[in-house]
């Protein structure tokens, strides 16, 4: 990776829903701008506060797929990822976390 860019796979989770009745809502269905879940899982050399495996939040209108071995990823720029998961386990100090 180049620069500023994060490779990112996408959350399987992300990809379809259950409504409250149990009904699937695929990814394709239009719900408004909703946002994302996905795994780092590779950084350029000028990115500085997301790392490896790290669980982030993005808009996936703001993306480019690309293929790699039959899996599909998305290239992000650092800028158009709005958080980062807290690290599962984590529950150390206050505040909000994600």
């Amino acid at each position: 990776m180049l620069h500023d860019r994060v490779l990112v796979r996408i959350d399987a989770e992300s990809a379809e829903r259950l409504s409250t009745s149990g009904i699937v809502i695929p990814a394709t269905a239009s719900v408004g701008k909703r946002l994302a879940w996905g795994v780092v899982v590779a950084t350029g050399q000028h990115v500085r506060q997301v790392a490896l495996g790290d669980r982030v939040l993005f808009d996936p209108e703001d993306r480019a797929e690309v293929e790699l071995g039959a899996v599909t990823y998305l290239l992000l720029r650092e800028r158009d990822i709005h958080g980062v998961a807290e690290p599962a386990g984590g529950g150390e100090g206050t505040g909000l976390y994600l």
